[in-house]
C-alpha cells in the first residue's frame, strides 16, 4: 500500500511540475514580447513577459547609467568583488596564522578582531564606512565612497576567509612541520612550502563558496548609494515611466548575470581541484 501512495505522490508531483513549466513557457516564451516595443508590452497586461525591457535598458543596467561619473553597473561590481577578495588574502592569512599557531600577544588580538567583524552585519559595516569613517579620518585622508565600501568588503571578507584558512591549517599534521624544522627550514619556509599548499588545497571548495558569497554580497553597496549591477537596474528603470512596470523581467535578467558569474567561479574552483588532485597523484 505504501508503494501505491508513493507512486501516486510522484505522479502528482510530476503533474504539478509539468503545469508550472507549461505556464512558465507560456509566460516567458510563447506569449512574450522580445522587441523593445512598449505598446506591445502594455497590451500584454503582464500575461506575457516583456523582454523588450532588456533590449532597451540592458546596456545601461550592465555598464552603468550615463549620469554616473565614476564606475557603476557591472564594472563596479567586478572591481569591488575582485579588489576586496585580493586585498583580503594577506590580512586573512595573517589572522589565520596568528589564531592557529601564533603567540598569545598575536592570537588574542586576532581572535578579538575576527569575532568583532564577524559579529557585525555587512550592511552595518557599509554604513560605518559610508557615514562614520569620513567623520573619523583627517581631511587629508578622506577617501571616496567606492574606496570606503571596498574597505568594508575587504574586512568582511578577511575574517571569514581567515576562518576558512584556519580550518585548512588544522588539517596539516604537526609532524610535517617538525620534520621540516629538523631539516633546517625556517618558519616562513615551512609555511610557504609545506603548510599553506596543503591547507589551501584542503579547503578549496570552501574558498570557492566564499568567493561566490562575496560576489553576491557586493550588491549590498546599493544601500549606501553606489550603483553597482543591482543599483544600475533601479537607476535605469526608476526614472523611466515607460519601462518602469517591467522590474520583474529586469531582475530576472540581473539574476541571470549573477548566476552566470557564480557558475564561472564554481567552474574555476572545480578546474583547480582537478588540476591539483592530478598533480598530487
Amino acid at each position: 500500500m505504501t508503494g501505491v501512495w508513493q507512486r501516486l505522490l510522484a505522479l502528482l508531483g510530476l503533474l504539478l511540475a509539468a503545469t508550472v513549466l507549461w505556464h512558465l513557457y507560456a509566460w516567458g516564451i510563447r506569449d512574450a514580447v522580445w522587441a523593445p516595443d512598449a505598446e506591445a508590452c502594455r497590451a500584454l497586461a503582464h500575461d506575457g513577459a516583456c523582454w523588450g525591457v532588456i533590449a532597451e535598458k540592458g546596456w545601461p543596467m550592465l555598464m552603468g547609467h550615463p549620469a554616473d561619473t565614476g564606475l557603476s553597473g557591472l564594472p563596479l561590481t567586478l572591481v569591488l568583488f575582485a579588489g576586496s577578495l585580493l586585498a583580503s588574502w594577506p590580512l586573512s592569512l595573517a589572522l589565520a596564522l596568528a589564531r592557529h599557531s601564533g603567540p598569545a600577544w598575536l592570537k588574542v588580538p586576532a581572535v578579538a578582531f575576527i569575532e568583532l567583524i564577524r559579529g557585525v552585519p555587512l550592511v552595518t559595516l557599509l554604513f560605518v564606512a559610508a557615514f562614520i569613517l569620513p567623520l573619523i579620518l583627517p581631511e587629508a585622508w578622506q577617501l571616496s565612497l567606492g574606496w570606503r565600501a571596498g574597505i568594508a568588503l575587504t574586512l568582511f571578507s578577511a575574517v571569514y576567509l581567515a576562518e576558512v584558512l584556519r580550518g585548512g591549517l588544522q588539517t596539516v599534521p604537526a609532524e610535517q612541520r617538525e620534520a621540516a624544522a629538523t631539516l633546517g627550514l625556517s618558519w616562513l619556509g615551512i609555511q610557504r612550502r609545506i603548510v599553506l599548499p596543503q591547507a589551501v588545497r584542503a579547503v578549496l571548495p570552501a574558498l570557492t563558496g566564499h568567493a561566490i558569497g562575496l560576489l553576491k554580497d557586493s550588491s549590498l553597496v546599493m544601500v549606501i548609494g553606489l550603483h553597482e549591477l543591482t543599483g544600475g537596474l533601479s537607476l535605469s528603470l526608476g526614472g523611466d515611466p515607460v519601462w518602469r512596470p517591467y522590474y520583474f523581467e529586469a531582475y530576472l535578467f540581473v539574476g541571470l548575470v549573477y548566476a552566470l558569474m557564480c557558475w564561472g567561479l564554481s567552474a574555476l574552483g572545480r578546474w583547480l581541484e582537478r588540476r591539483w588532485n592530478s598533480a598530487a597523484l
